[in-house]
């Protein structure tokens, strides 16, 4: 393993016309191997170009969102995005002739049938027509996370950013926190029209791709860039619905509580995340007293988790402090080169800053192990569909430790952050059910489009109220979540993975030793076995089945039900 640190990664522009000549090169070189051994020499040959070309791409990527302002990674994003997609026909050639080869059997004995599977994904969601339309959805995407990172408002005296004035929202003062919320709705209702246009022409690109490759619209492909080779629409309606008969009634128990809690008549849209009257858990230092604590905790955990964090801190892998000009985000990616994962997130001195140090360093840690666990980079990242329960999970297995970040504030943490994991899960299924309205339903008019998210908050969330807020009423809220702009049809994997987590927390209070066995397996696994197969790895159950949330979530809504009523 090489020794570096992210500051000082050197970055080149790759040579992407180099890139082309050398997978043509290696196409033919495929087509002519007479014997496995060569075969394999010329597949990890290419394998170590695409973690190098990945890793250069991120690395420019990390630094674009460190800092939104840096032109010259601001330049360079918009040349890869521009240029990347010519480079698939190319991988694709590649990947057919090995498909094609006589030696195809001894591949998938070695590496397994989802090599392949892979590239079938690949092939079916990719033509070269859309390739234009791919560079102005990048040029669009990247807008709007610009739009969220520059964001100036002023309030109690300071210019805040997303992440600085949702600090508010958990003031004791409920004025205060009243008006934070109208601050935030105003910066989102100051930048609709650019977003409707934005959003609007998001739609009409990714539709047009779809069609380009058969589909009726956007969703098919959709789901195949999510991965999805073994479930489809059907089966998310069928479980979003699940959510709405079991969760949604949950829920609406929690919010009274909470009102009676706080000693007013109705939560409103601004006190929802103000869980106690006397004020929420903070953490119990700053910035670097949460690191620390975090490797003693991971340190503590399990030797894997130690290793992970020593290496996480020692290479200079985390950037989590709230900076003018950051992105409003919050990610994981990797570095295949160096089998090294990164962090990203914005402190903002809440319980947030406690599940950035759980819930992206899971997905660290799930890439870490898979890193060495997989034999190929392909491998290295699982379907998205499985990765959050990787971070979710370790969000819970935190708990034991929520003293040592909160104090006495602990058991605040434990019971907000809870409840927060199951009042979301509403919410997550709504944003899933606007995109397929959105996809479905091209004619609508940017405020149709709105209300249409209005609708889904009466039907998933019949507790919410926003007070005297004409953009809000009308459905702005979802302008917030950027998945619906970055990564479409990302979001329910939020809500499938929770249910994971739910039967890890459930398993990890029964038997520590067997869950975390059960959860280092399906770190290993990486990407390398279907959705389901991963599932059934770890023993954990299918989201679809019928009665499954209620089986699920019962655990969880006991823990929360007997703290209410004490």
């Amino acid at each position: 393993m090489k020794d570096f640190k992210f500051e000082t990664l050197e970055y080149v522009r790759p040579d992407l016309s180099a890139a082309a000549e050398r997978l043509d090169g290696m196409t033919e070189r495929v087509k002519a191997a007479k014997n496995y051994a060569e075969l394999k020499s010329i597949l990890l040959e290419a394998d170590r170009d695409s973690a190098r070309l990945s890793t250069l791409f991120n690395i420019a990527y990390i630094r674009n969102t460190l800092d939104t302002t840096d032109e010259f990674y601001e330049k360079e994003i918009e040349f890869l995005n521009d240029s990347l997609p010519e480079l698939t026909p190319h991988s694709l050639a590649f990947n057919q002739a090995v498909a094609d080869s006589p030696l195809r059997a001894e591949v998938e004995k070695e590496y397994g049938k989802q090599y392949f599977v892979q590239f079938e994904l690949q092939k079916r969601s990719f033509c070269e027509q859309n390739i234009p339309l791919m560079q102005e959805e990048a040029r669009l995407t990247t807008e709007y996370q610009k739009i969220m990172a520059t964001a100036a408002i002023e309030f109690d005296g300071k210019t805040l950013n997303l992440y600085g004035i949702q600090k508010y929202f958990e003031n004791k003062d409920r004025e205060v926190r009243k008006a934070a919320f109208a601050a935030y709705s105003a910066f989102y209702a100051s930048n609709e029209q650019r977003l409707e246009e934005i959003w609007d022409r998001l739609i009409a690109i990714r539709n047009e791709m779809g069609r380009n490759l058969g589909y009726a619209d956007f969703t098919p492909l959709g789901y195949l860039q999510q991965g999805r080779t073994d479930y489809g629409p059907a089966d998310v309606a069928s479980f979003r619905e699940q959510v709405r008969e079991v969760i949604v009634p949950i829920c609406e128990k929690l919010y009274k509580a909470q009102a009676k809690r706080l000693g007013i008549e109705t939560v409103m849209a601004y006190d929802e995340k103000m869980v106690f009257p006397d004020g929420n858990a903070e953490p119990a230092g700053d910035d670097e007293f949460m690191v620390r604590t975090a490797r003693d905790m991971y340190r503590d955990l399990s030797p894997e988790t130690g290793e992970f964090i020593d290496f996480m801190i020692e290479h200079g892998l985390m950037d989590l402090k709230n900076k003018p000009g950051k992105a409003s985000t919050g990610y994981m990616t990797s570095l295949d080169e160096y089998k090294a994962p990164f962090v990203f997130s914005c402190f903002n001195h809440t319980i947030f800053d406690m599940q950035v140090l759980t819930h992206e360093l899971g997905h660290a840690f799930a890439g870490y192990m898979a890193m060495r666990s997989q034999p190929i980079t392909s491998y290295y990242s699982e379907s998205t569909d499985i990765a959050e329960i990787h971070s979710m999970s370790m969000e819970q297995f935190a708990y034991p430790y929520a003293e040592k970040f909160f104090g006495a504030d602990a058991d605040k943490y434990r019971f907000a952050h809870l409840q927060e994991a199951i009042t979301f899960v509403p919410f997550g299924v709504a944003v899933d059910e606007f995109q397929h309205i959105c996809y479905a339903n091209p004619g609508l008019t940017p405020k149709e489009r709105t209300y249409e998210w209005h609708k889904l908050e009466e039907k998933y969330m019949p507790w919410r109220r926003y007070e005297n807020d004409e953009f809000m009423e009308r459905g702005g809220y979802w302008y917030h979540k950027l998945h619906i702009f970055l990564y479409p049809f990302y979001y329910i994997n939020y809500t499938l993975t929770t249910m994971g987590a739910m039967e890890f927390k459930k398993k990890y209070a029964e038997s520590r030793e067997k869950a975390w066995k059960e959860y280092l397996d399906l770190c290993k696994v990486g990407g390398s076995r279907s959705y389901k197969e991963t599932l059934q790895l770890a023993n954990l159950t299918l989201p679809f089945t019928e009665g499954m949330v209620e089986n699920v979530i019962s655990y969880a809504r006991d823990i929360l039900y007997k703290s209410i009523e004490e």
